[in-house]
């Protein structure tokens, strides 16, 4: 080992992951410590991750951005590598890794790749799904979770460097999946919107789909996909609908979905 090597840790979030934890964990077993922050999974998601040696939290869910930074925090180690239950690193991006590690990370604060996407049984490589850049490792010293909600990402001291192998992705268990993972996202997008002031108008449920499902179905080829490239970007389209109908209820003072009666 080289005077330079500098240790890393893999910094994983979860929930009912059981299923698709393993194999993101044996992808990540070159890191120095890996640490699986779990909101009360009701599977064996935590019993998967110590067994193969990770150090898990318990904890509330406080949304995407904050439950990763805090696993950023957490870690052992300043240089991180952060990676949902459903990546895995890739056998030639995890060799240029390791060839940045013994370099001791240098010149920059951070590294994005890009992601490579399975849809279907297909890996999507047009219609907008790649190579879909994902900065997930960096120094956090120089470096944060952010954004809003799912949408997270990080923010960086400075331009991150690019690696060329791929993370391996595979974001829905079935078509059904993806539906209702299009009305989750909507519903939280949309409250974070209308908190912040933001109002719906007409050209955003008519012209922004339509122009949405032009861009990813013609403009970036996903017509060359077959079938799952329309599907892919009808859904693209149906995302940006569902968004902004969902704020165009709550500003008329609507409810987007039943709450719990509060206790008398």
């Amino acid at each position: 080992m080289s005077s330079a090597h500098v240790p890393l840790s893999a910094c994983i979030i979860a929930m009912d992951e059981e299923d698709r934890l393993p194999d993101c964990l044996a992808s990540l077993e070159f890191c120095d410590e890996i640490v699986v922050v779990d909101s009360h999974s009701k599977d064996r998601t935590r019993e998967i991750a110590a067994a193969a040696g990770a150090r898990v939290i318990e904890r509330d869910w406080p949304g995407h951005v904050a439950q990763k930074e805090f696993a950023v925090r957490a870690a052992l180690h300043d240089w991180v590598l952060c990676v949902d239950a459903d990546e895995r690193i890739s056998p030639a991006l995890r060799e240029e890794i390791l060839a940045l590690r013994e370099q001791g990370f240098p010149g920059r604060a951070g590294w994005r790749f890009p992601r490579l996407s399975s849809y279907l049984g297909r890996w999507m490589r047009r219609g907008g799904w790649y190579p879909d850049h994902q900065l997930r490792l960096f120094d956090r010293r120089r470096g944060h979770w952010g954004g809003n909600d799912p949408h997270d990402h990080v923010q960086l001291e400075g331009a991150p460097g690019t690696l060329r192998s791929d993370l391996l992705h595979h974001p829905y268990r079935s078509f059904a999946e993806h539906l209702r993972t299009i009305d989750k996202y909507t519903t939280i997008m949309a409250e974070g919107l209308h908190k912040r002031g933001k109002r719906a108008h007409l050209g955003h449920l008519v012209v922004g789909p339509c122009a949405r499902f032009v861009r990813f179905y013609f403009l970036r080829l996903g017509l060359l996909e077959g079938w799952r490239g329309l599907l892919q970007a009808y859904l693209a389209a149906h995302y940006g609908r569902m968004k902004y109908a969902k704020l165009l209820v709550l500003q008329q003072g609507g409810a987007v979905e039943k709450r719990p009666d509060p206790p008398r």
